[in-house]
């Protein structure tokens, strides 16, 4: 029975590791993996198995490591979902990148964002010039919205309302 206590322990203690270390390394990690991201990620858990299981190979011994971790990601979903306080300590806050065709040059320097990967998130949204950007923000699980100009003038008028057909009608 410690064996299996200790098995717990080492997956809460993995499990906590990783997340401090994906949120150190930043956002932009998350949603733009590059080929080395996912031999990183890879590598990453064939190092941590043993550590969690230790010399338990057993099958049950995996089993419970993978439930803690299951676990322990449905709680912190559960707290992030509850608090905000907690949710940006987790995740972060979304990023200020462009803001009226005008480049936050700080926030891409803090975030490790070149500006030839910026005009390519740009053109990747249809989008050919940073002038055209209304607002580009690094969200906080890592994709890159963009607002071009031409979007914000666009008047958008609802739609007339039109009775259900009668086959519809309840």
């Amino acid at each position: 029975m410690n064996a299996y206590i200790e098995i717990i322990g080492r997956a809460l203690a993995v499990y906590a590791f990783i997340l401090l270390a994906l949120r150190l390394l930043g956002k932009k990690e998350l949603s733009q993996l590059s080929v080395a991201d996912l031999v990183l990620i890879m590598l990453v858990s064939n190092a941590v198995q043993n550590a969690m299981v230790g010399s338990d190979i057993s099958l049950l011994g995996g089993i419970i490591a993978a439930a803690v971790l299951f676990v322990v990601d449905f709680v912190i979903k559960q707290i992030t979902y509850r608090s905000i306080r907690f949710k940006t300590i987790i995740e972060g806050t979304a990023v200020l990148l462009i803001y009226k065709g005008q480049i936050q040059k700080q926030n891409l320097a803090n975030e490790k964002i070149t500006l030839s990967e910026l005009d390519t998130i740009i053109r990747e949204h249809g989008i050919s010039s940073i002038e055209e950007v209304e607002l580009c923000m690094l969200e906080t699980d890592g994709n890159i919205s963009v607002i071009s100009k031409s979007l914000t003038n666009q008047h958008f008028y609802p739609r007339k309302h039109r009775p259900l057909h009668k086959k519809y009608r309840k």
